[in-house]
Formats: C-alpha cells, structure tokens, sequence
C-alpha cells in the first residue's frame, strides 16, 4: 500500500514519541575531532607526592650553552632530580647522573637501602637539612640511634650509615633528617626567561633529633643562563639551634671521559680522613697546595684516577661567591657551582674513578660538626636563635671550556 507523505510524516513522528519510553536510545558517538583526544599522561609521583618539571624553550639556536629543564621531587625533600641544558653540537643533554623516574621510584621505595631516605642522596641533587656530612656520636646498644653533644645539649639522630666494608661497625648519622619529607605548599610560576617553584618544609623539631622548631622554605628557579637553588631555614622555636645545610649534585660528565675532565676547587686547605671507608674527619687540617688535593688552577686540573671523598676549607671567593668548576673539555662543556652565601664555609667533593660524575656539595661545616677532633673549633654550624634565618644559595652556570 502506498502511503502520502503527510501520512507517512505522522507515522515516523509517533515512533520518535514513543522510542523513549520503550526502548533506550544508542548513545551518539562523540566528535571526531573529541574522540581523537590523546589522553593525558598521569603525573608520576616519587614519595606520594608528583614531580615537577620545570621547562622553557632554547633562544640561542644551539649557538650558545643553555638550560632547558629543571626536575625536582617534592615527595622527597625537592631532591633536584634532572637538570638538563643544550650544548652547541651536542643538542639537549643530561646535566646531573640519574635513573629515569621508574628505575628512580623503585629505588626510593623506603627499602632496607632506603633507611631514613638514603635513597635519595644515590643520585640527582639532595638536599641535606639539618647537617650535611657525618655526624660521629655514642652509637646506642641496638645500633639504631648515635648521641652528639651541641653547647650542653644532647642530640639523638639516626645511625642511618655504615663503614662500606664493615657494615656492623662504626655506623653514624649521615646527610640530615629531610631525605625522604615532603613538601608542602608546592607552587610553580613562570618568570623571566623560565619557570620557578617554591614550596616549604614545616620540620619541627625534625622528628624528635633537633632542639628548637624550624620551617625550611624553598626556591628553585630555572633560566637559560643559570639555576638557582635558594633554602632559608626559619627558628620558630623558642630554643637556639645548630643549622647546616648542603646539596649533593652529582654533575655528570658527558663525554664519558672522566681522567680528562677539570675540577677546579678555590680551597687551600684540606680536613684529613681516616680512611676512604668511613670518611671520617682526624681534626688535622692541611694545606692543599702542591698535593693531590690541590685543584686551586683557575682552569682546573685534570682528575686523572684519583680517588676524592674530601673537605675543602679557607675558601677563597670570586666576587663574594665560592666558585667551583668542573669541565668536560671533551665535551666542550663546563658548569659553575656558585656558592652565594656567606656561611658556606666548605665544600665536599665525592669522585670515585670508575664513575663519570663528581658529587660538588657547598655546604655550611666541616664533616662531624659536634666532634672533640675539633677541640672547639668553629666547625661552621650557625647558631639560629629563635625567630632568626639563614640562607643558603647556590647558582649554576654554564661555560665552554677556553671561554669562561
């Protein structure tokens, strides 16, 4: 049977009323331009916080070094993780001896070889808060805890290191109590030429093992000519405290070459060890110049095969900074470590011969601050009085070897 068009208009009109009630209408499928949407890849955390990258883009073309990345774990103390930087010929390289994030998250698992965030000072950049470097005490019965002494008052810390080749013996407290804190408060801005964030530590008396309250704020900035890494520690309390604060890059050397690299330290003295297993501080203080330790040349010297877990001290500065360089002139690249405070008054170097980095740490003191080795020696930790800060900065720059 035909049927005419306003008949058949009706008929499809009283299916489209009843189609609802009867029956559930096939979803419409999305725009095609909705449905080819790459989804976003999840932000990866370390220490149940995300990473924060910050990023800007080149403007020299390759003609001239420059930062390009900036990567810090806020989950974890803001350890700066990456940091990288084009290099004429070179492109876009890494700057500092990392794993990548999911070799670095298994790692920093709160494991056996995580004790205290130890983790976190096997690579990237820690920061170390409320002391770097070793501290030496009474170790407690069940080897859990050491026992310094500062101005009267005990101070009870983590023995959350240990002589390498005798594990059960001489352990002691190692690189602070921020290794493994989070981070609160974290925010990113764009500045000039590239990104910074900002975030704060409300550490209080670091779990029990310090003497006052303390808040750690920090600033990480990244441009193209340089990284600054700013921390200011605040006494909340009402006690004094000792403060110390450090950092522990490790600076990669990209050529791979490591005996041809140049280390230049502006320190002409030098704190004596008792071995390179414990690494702990005799309390004699030697000169550098004419010795194995004597990096003073302002190009540097080449670090060959020696073997370096030492203090440098009587720090001679370049326009008010503490400059260290290391250069890679295979690589045709160099970095500046700028130590812009006044109380950093060392600076660690940890290079071991068969690894292609050395670890640059400007820090406040000497190693085991609170020793009798020192026979009261100014060891180079600030007493923070209640309501006081201090600051610590460094600043990294890029050069080419021949043109600093």
């Amino acid at each position: 049977m035909l049927i005419t068009k306003p008949v058949a208009t009706a008929v499809l009109l009283a299916a489209a009323l009843i189609l609802p009630a009867g029956c559930r209408r096939q979803p419409q499928p999305a725009p095609e331009q909705q449905a080819s949407q790459p989804a976003q890849p999840a932000v990866p955390q370390i220490g149940g916080e995300p990473v924060v990258k910050l990023t800007r883009q080149a403007t020299t073309n390759g003609r001239q070094p420059e930062f390009l990345s900036l990567t810090v774990l806020p989950g974890r103390g803001m350890n700066v993780f990456q940091i990288t930087a084009s290099l004429p010929g070179k492109g876009e390289i890494p700057l500092l001896a990392s794993p990548n994030l999911q070799e670095a998250a298994a790692h920093l698992n709160g494991g056996p070889d995580d004790q205290n965030g130890n983790g976190s000072f096997s690579f990237g950049g820690a920061f170390l808060v409320p002391y770097p470097n070793r501290i030496i005490g009474k170790l407690s019965p069940d080897g859990t805890t050491v026992t310094t002494e500062w101005h009267g008052h005990k101070i009870v810390l983590p023995a959350n290191w240990h002589n390498s080749a005798h594990p059960d013996e001489d352990k002691h407290a190692m690189h602070g109590l921020i290794l493994a804190s989070q981070i609160q408060q974290v925010q990113t801005q764009d500045i000039a030429d590239g990104q910074q964030v900002t975030g704060v530590i409300h550490a209080g008396d670091f779990g029990g093992h310090w003497l006052s309250q303390t808040d750690l704020n920090f600033t990480i900035s990244l441009t193209g000519k340089a990284v600054d890494a700013v921390i200011v520690a605040k006494n909340l309390g009402k006690e004094d405290e000792p403060m110390a604060i450090g950092w522990h890059p490790y600076f990669a050397i990209p050529s791979g070459d490591r005996e041809q690299a140049l280390l230049h330290v502006p320190g002409d003295q030098v704190a004596v060890v008792n071995n390179y297993d414990d690494v702990f501080p005799t309390g004699k203080l030697i000169p550098a110049r004419g010795t194995r330790w004597d990096f003073l040349a302002p190009q540097g010297k080449a670090l060959g095969n020696i073997y370096l877990d030492d203090n440098w001290s009587r720090l001679q500065r370049t326009h008010g900074a503490v400059e260290v360089t290391l250069a890679d002139p295979a690589s045709n690249y160099g970095i500046r470590i700028l130590g812009l405070s006044p109380d950093i008054r060392t600076v660690q170097v940890y290079a071991p011969p068969t690894k292609e980095f050395a670890a640059i740490e400007e820090q406040f003191n000497f190693a085991d601050p609170f020793g009798k080795e020192w026979h009261g020696m100014n060891t180079g930790m600030v007493t923070l009085r209640p309501g006081n800060s201090v600051e610590w900065h460094v600043r990294l720059e890029l050069f080419q070897p021949g043109s600093k």
